[in-house]
């Protein structure tokens, strides 16, 4: 199979204020912003999407859980390598992010913080240890 892009999409409870939040941390624009979903690029082909829970709701709901009840509950993890964690900790500290997780060196090679989004969902910004 070949990709012509890939999207990533959180499913959020509020849409304007995760719009907000993504915004300050990411420190960009969305790309795209409209009822029902935000998208910000995160680089050339990768996007990543806000999408509100009553929406998707409409489509998974029955097979799925309404995703409201996974509210607070870790349900993924945005891992972003940066060239300069400590601009990235203090961006997510600025859009509100609940730190879980103070930088540190892992033994998989990288320099890793983990902070919470207003929804619960883990991003974790990384820099590859000299």
């Amino acid at each position: 199979m070949q990709l012509s892009a890939t999207e990533f999409i959180l499913y959020v409870a509020d849409q304007a204020r995760s719009s907000a939040f993504y915004g300050v941390l990411l420190d960009r624009a969305p790309a795209l912003d409209v009822p029902g979903m935000t998208e910000f690029e995160l680089a050339p082909g990768v996007i990543l999407g806000l999408m509100p829970e009553q929406g998707i709701a409409r489509i998974i709901s029955g097979p799925l859980p309404h995703p409201s009840t996974g509210a607070g509950v870790p349900r993924c993890e945005l891992y972003l390598l940066v060239r300069d964690l400590d601009a990235a900790v203090q961006r997510a500290i600025r859009a509100g992010a609940v730190v879980v997780d103070e930088a540190a060196d892992r033994d998989w090679g990288h320099r890793v913080a983990y902070f919470a989004d207003p929804d619960g969902h883990v991003v974790a910004f990384a820099e590859v240890m000299a």
